[in-house]
C-alpha cells in the first residue's frame, strides 16, 4: 500500500496513474480447493461484516474501473474490497 502511494505521487507528474486493488477473501477454485476445512472457511466468512467471500466478478470490476477513463484523477489509492474485514 506505501508502494502505490509513493509510485502514485512520483509519477503523476508523467500522466502515470498508479492504484491498486486489494482482494479480500475471494471464492476462487485456490480457496474452494484448500485443504482447510468448512468450520475455518465459515469461520472466515463470519469474521467478515458481510458475512460472505467475494466474487471473483466484483474484484474484476473494481480492476475494470481502474484501468478505465473513469478512474482518470485517480492515483495513488488502493481499492480494498475485503467485505469490510479490515475496516473493523
Amino acid at each position: 500500500m506505501g508502494m502505490t502511494k509513493t509510485t502514485g505521487i512520483e509519477f503523476a507528474k508523467h500522466g502515470i496513474r498508479v492504484n491498486a486493488v486489494c482482494p479480500g477473501f475471494t471464492v476462487t477454485p485456490m480457496l474452494e480447493g484448500s485443504e482447510v476445512d468448512d468450520a475455518y472457511l465459515e469461520a472466515l466468512q463470519n469474521a467478515t461484516p458481510m458475512k460472505r467471500f467475494g466474487k471473483p466478478e466484483e474484484i474484476a470490476t473494481a480492476i475494470l474501473y481502474l484501468a478505465s477513463d473513469e478512474s482518470s484523477y485517480m492515483t495513488g489509492q488502493c481499492m480494498v474490497l475485503d467485505g469490510g474485514l479490515i475496516s473493523q
